[in-house]
C-alpha cells in the first residue's frame, strides 16, 4: 500500500479547510491536481474519505478516523526531516571516539575544546582504552574514530598519521640515571624494570628492540595501564619505558622522564577509521579538528 506525502498533505489540508480552492492555494496545487491526489489516496485505502456535494464538503466516518493518523504521520515526517537536517548542520548529535589513555590525557582535551567551540551541540563520549582496544572498537563499529599507534596494513581499517612519538625512560625521583640528559637502551638492563603486560603492542615493540640489541631487561613488575606503571615507578619499584605522550601523566604521578636513545625509536600516532563506511558529519568534523589541532610533542 503506497501512500505519498503529497496525498496525505492534500487530505489533511482539505479536511482542515473544507474548501478545495483554499486547500489548493495552501498547497500550490490546481483544483484538478488536488482532486487527483485525493482520488488516488482513496483508491489506495479502498474507500471514500471525503463526502462531497455541490454545497458541502465533509469527512466520511472513515475519513474522520483517518484524519488524526494522517496528521500524526505528517508531523513525524516533518520531525524526522528536521532531525536529519540538524544532524547534517551539526546542531545536534552524539559522537564516540576511542583513544589511548596517554593521548586522552595529553593532547585530546585541547582538540575537543576547539571542536566544542565550533559545534557546541554535539555530545562526545571519549573511550580511553589501551591501543589494542582502540583498534577493536573501530573495527567493530562501536566508535567511528580512534586514535592509536600505527598498525599493520589492514583491508578494513584506514590509518592517517598525525605525528611521530618517541620513547622516554621513566624513573623515580633522585634515581641515578637522572644525571644523564639522555639514556641508552643498554643502561636499562642495570635496573629493575616495570613492563606493560603482553600482548600489548608497546610491550612487543620493546621486546623486539631489546632482542635486536642483545639487551635483557630485568622485568620485576607488569601492569596493564601506563598510569599503574607510573605509580609503580614513582614508588621506586623500578624504571620503565613510555611514549612521550605519557610524560605529563608520569610527572603528575611523581616520576621523572628522560629521552631514550641508541637507538632512537619512533612510532606514528594517528587517526583510525573503517574503510568502506562513510563517517557522519560530526565524525568528519572531528577528524579535521584532530588534523588541524594536534601537533608533535
Amino acid at each position: 500500500m503506497d501512500i505519498t506525502i503529497k496525498q496525505l498533505k492534500a487530505f489533511v489540508t482539505v479536511a482542515q479547510t473544507r474548501n478545495f480552492a483554499e486547500a489548493g492555494e495552501r498547497l500550490h496545487l490546481s483544483q484538478p491536481a488536488l482532486s487527483i491526489s485525493l482520488k488516488n489516496l482513496e483508491e489506495v485505502v479502498g474507500g471514500k474519505l471525503l463526502a462531497r456535494t455541490t454545497r458541502t464538503l465533509s469527512l466520511t466516518p472513515e475519513g474522520e478516523a483517518f484524519l488524526p493518523v494522517a496528521q500524526r504521520l505528517l508531523a513525524d515526517w516533518d520531525n524526522a526531516l528536521t532531525d536529519l537536517h540538524n544532524l547534517f548542520a551539526m546542531r545536534r548529535g552524539k559522537l564516540s571516539i576511542a583513544s589511548m589513555a596517554s593521548f586522552s590525557i595529553s593532547k585530546l582535551p585541547k582538540a575537543l575544546h576547539y571542536y566544542r567551540s565550533k559545534f557546541p551541540d554535539i555530545n562526545i563520549t571519549v573511550q580511553d582504552v589501551v591501543a589494542e582496544e582502540v583498534v577493536d572498537m573501530v573495527r567493530t563499529g562501536r566508535v567511528e574514530v580512534g586514535v592509536t599507534f600505527d598498525m599493520e596494513e589492514s583491508e578494513d581499517l584506514h590509518f592517517e598519521p598525525l605525528f611521530e612519538d618517541s620513547f622516554y625512560v621513566v624513573m623515580p625521583e633522585q634515581h641515578a640515571l637522572l644525571a644523564n640528559d639522555e639514556i641508552t637502551w643498554t643502561q636499562l638492563q642495570e635496573f629493575p624494570f616495570v613492563a606493560l603486560q603482553r600482548p600489548s603492542a608497546m610491550r612487543q615493540m620493546i621486546d623486539e628492540i631489546t632482542a635486536s640489541c642483545g639487551i635483557t631487561l630485568t622485568v620485576e613488575f607488569e601492569a596493564h595501564q601506563l598510569a599503574s606503571i607510573g605509580s609503580m615507578v614513582a614508588n621506586k619499584l623500578g624504571i620503565s619505558v613510555v611514549p612521550s605522550l605519557a610524560i605529563q601523566q608520569m610527572r603528575a604521578l611523581g616520576a621523572e622522564c628522560r629521552p631514550l636513545t641508541s637507538p632512537v625509536v619512533t612510532r606514528q600516532i594517528g587517526i583510525l577509521t573503517r574503510r568502506r563506511y562513510p563517517l557522519s558529519s560530526a565524525a568528519m568534523a572531528l577528524v579535521e579538528t584532530l588534523k588541524s589541532q594536534i601537533t608533535a610533542p
